[in-house]
C-alpha cells in the first residue's frame, strides 16, 4: 500500500503558497502545476491537536470541519488566541489593517507587526492598507472603534469571498477605492487611542500574487474529503487557503485546503480516483434577467 502523507496546512511564503506536511516537508504550489491527491479507502480524519501538541485521544473529526480539531483541542487553541481576544498581555506591537475582498466587502483586523502582510495573504485579501501600529489593547480598541462608529465588520465569510473573485474590478485604482475612502473616514474619527500611531493610506494589491487577473469563473467547491475520493487538476489561482483548480471535464473548482488537514493522503492513482470524486457543491448562480 502506498505510504500516505498528512498535510499540516497551506502557508504563504515569500515565493508564493506552499503545502506543509507533517515531518517538515514542503511542496511549492506555482500556478500551472498539476496537483492531485486522494483519501485511501477506510481512511479516517483525526484531530490535528492544539498549540503544537497532538490530540491526546486522536479524536475523529467531521469531514466538513475547516478547523480539523475536536471540541477540547479547539477550546485549548482558542484559549491562547489573539483572534479570540483571550490574550491581553502580549508585549509585541500590533498593526490595525483594512482589507478588501470585493465590492462592498471591507473588514478591519489586527495582526502582529512582525508578521508583516502574511495575515492578509492567509485571509485572501485582494488589497489592503495599514491603519496604525501600537500595543495590542490599543489595536483592539481601534478595531472596536471602527466597528461601532463605521459599522466595519471584523469578519467576511469565505463563501462571500469566493463568490466575487472572478468578477473583481479590473484596475488597482478601482479595487483600492473603498479602502481609501474608509481609511479617510477612520482617521477622522475621534477617540483613537493615544498609543496607536496612525499609518498613511498605502494600498497593496494582491491580484497578481493570487493569480486572479482573468481567472475563470469557478463552478463550485469541494464540500468535503471522503475515503476513496480524490481530486486532480491544474492550479490556476490561489487566494488565502483556497486553490482554484482546472479539473478536466468539470471546469474550475475551489478547494479549501483546510479540509485536507487530519487526513492521510495518497496519489490519486493509488485509489483509482480520477478528476474530481470528492463531494462537490455548486455555487449558486445569479438568475439571468427576464428581459
Amino acid at each position: 500500500m502506498e505510504h500516505g502523507w498528512k498535510c499540516s496546512g497551506l502557508r504563504w511564503a515569500p515565493g508564493g503558497p506552499v503545502w506543509e506536511w507533517d515531518g517538515g516537508r514542503r511542496s511549492a504550489l506555482p500556478r500551472g502545476k498539476r496537483i492531485g491527491f486522494a483519501v485511501p479507502e477506510g481512511g479516517v480524519r483525526t484531530c490535528v491537536g492544539a498549540r503544537g501538541h497532538a490530540c491526546p485521544v486522536r479524536a475523529v473529526v467531521p469531514g466538513r470541519s475547516t478547523g480539523a480539531r475536536c471540541e477540547e483541542c479547539a477550546r485549548l487553541d482558542r484559549a491562547h488566541s489573539v483572534a479570540a481576544d483571550t490574550i491581553a498581555d502580549d508585549p509585541r506591537p500590533y498593526r490595525v489593517y483594512l482589507a478588501w475582498f470585493g465590492p462592498g466587502m471591507v473588514k478591519v483586523g489586527i495582526t502582529a507587526a512582525e508578521r508583516g502582510p502574511v495575515r492578509l495573504l492567509e485571509q485572501g485579501a485582494v488589497c489592503f492598507s495599514w491603519l496604525g501600529t501600537g500595543p495590542l489593547m490599543a489595536a483592539r480598541r481601534t478595531e472596536e472603534l471602527l466597528r461601532a462608529a463605521l459599522q466595519v465588520p471584523d469578519r467576511i465569510p469565505y463563501a462571500d469571498k469566493r463568490a466575487v473573485r472572478s468578477a473583481l474590478p479590473g484596475t488597482p485604482a478601482e479595487r483600492a477605492a473603498e479602502v481609501r475612502e474608509l481609511h479617510a473616514r477612520a482617521v477622522a474619527l475621534s477617540g483613537w487611542p493615544e498609543s496607536l500611531s496612525p499609518a498613511p493610506c498605502e494600498v497593496t494589491d494582491h491580484v497578481g500574487v493570487f493569480g486572479l487577473a482573468g481567472v475563470p469563473v469557478a463552478l463550485g467547491e469541494v464540500a468535503e474529503l471522503v475515503p476513496g475520493g480524490g481530486v486532480g487538476g491544474e492550479l490556476v489561482a490561489a487566494a488565502g487557503p483556497d486553490l482554484h483548480l482546472a479539473v478536466g471535464g468539470r471546469g474550475v473548482v475551489v478547494l479549501d485546503t483546510r479540509l485536507m488537514r487530519g487526513w492521510e493522503l495518497v496519489s490519486p492513482a493509488a485509489t483509482g480516483a480520477a478528476g474530481l470524486t470528492f463531494p462537490f457543491r455548486e455555487f449558486r448562480q445569479e438568475p439571468e434577467g427576464l428581459f
